[in-house]
């Protein structure tokens, strides 16, 4: 395993951050708890050591199951983020970014985890009902209170990012120090301006859905068979295999996994371990063989040829993943 530090939080974190949103019964593609705890042990034995989820993951399962595995294990060396902002109930105030759902959820995702402490808590999506400073007023309080030591945030606007890292200097509150955002060899709005910004501020990168949900995986035309091509593309509405050069690079990417005698996706992995932009992908996998595959992706070495070689047919496409 290699380790980065993680923007400028001073965290030391593998170059894989275990994506949790499989863990609990959410769809039909998710896994139970002895599922789970295999992944997780598989993935700290390789070294792993940051693990992602988020409160709405199977309306808490995730972070439940995620809480119980890492028990067993040594605490001082996990690096455990989770997020707040999606629907936990139909009742009001069980959703969005006010102090209040900010300080319920926090205090429901600390006991589900069993922490006293999470080491980064991010904000799932921008709350347009919710004024950014009182967001960010309730996550610095928290951070105080000793109960977030990092917060971070995900997909949105590079305006509404940057206004909200004006607000915390202005204001002096605990500022975003880490960027979740979709991004992978088929997506790449985020570095027309957000990644940009991430940059500058010394933001810490992590994005997710590396494999383009599996697009990047397998051939163009065997993707729209799968089950988790249909979740994404049915149900999200995530079109990655119909940008204007998506097709083209799917066949480049398998034409570099054949000539280095790898799989697709350790290409596409490795094309983000030799991004100067990612810090480390979120992979979200329900398979042991595919973890494993992925660490092993850390051993692939890319020429800058390479890299341009894969990333030269890319046209813009619409914006993906914000609401």
């Amino acid at each position: 395993m290699e380790y980065t530090t993680l923007g400028s939080t001073g965290i030391e974190v593998s170059k894989i951050c275990l994506g949790c949103m499989s863990f609990g019964s959410g769809n039909e593609w998710m896994l139970d708890r002895e599922e789970s705890e295999a992944l997780i042990e598989r993935a700290l034995e390789l070294g792993i050591n940051f693990f992602d989820t988020a409160n709405v993951y199977s309306t808490g399962e995730s972070e439940a199951i995620l809480g119980e595995v890492l028990a067993e294990y040594d605490r001082d060396e996990q690096v455990v983020a989770t997020k707040v902002y999606g629907e936990m109930g139909d009742d009001p105030n069980r959703q969005g970014l006010s102090r209040k759902a900010i300080e319920q959820e926090l205090e429901r995702s600390l006991d589900r985890l069993g922490m006293d402490t999470v080491d980064l808590y991010q904000i799932h999506r921008w709350d347009y009902d919710a004024p950014i400073e009182t967001t960010l007023r309730a996550l610095s309080d928290a951070v105080r209170r000793g109960e977030v030591r990092h917060i971070g945030a995900s997909s949105m606007y590079a305006h509404q990012f940057q206004e909200a890292l004006h607000v915390s200097e202005r204001e002096d509150l605990a500022s975003f120090e880490t960027m979740q955002s979709l991004y992978h060899l088929t997506y790449r709005e985020e570095e027309r301006e957000m990644y940009p910004v991430c940059e500058k501020g010394d933001v810490g990168i992590i994005p997710w859905s590396p494999l383009g949900a599996g697009y990047l995986t397998r051939p163009h035309e065997a993707f729209e068979g799968t089950t988790r091509g249909e979740h994404e593309k049915g149900e999200i509405g995530l079109p990655y295999d119909e940008g204007p050069g998506s097709q083209e690079i799917n066949e480049r990417v398998q034409e570099l996994a054949a000539d280095k005698g790898v799989s697709m996706a350790q290409i596409a992995l490795a094309w983000h371990f030799h991004n100067d932009y990612t810090d480390a992908p979120i992979l979200g996998t329900s398979s042991i063989e595919h973890l494993e595959d992925a660490v092993e992706a850390l051993e692939i070495d890319l020429s800058d040829s390479d890299m341009e070689y894969l990333a030269e047919p890319y046209h813009p496409v619409p914006i993906y993943g914000f609401e």
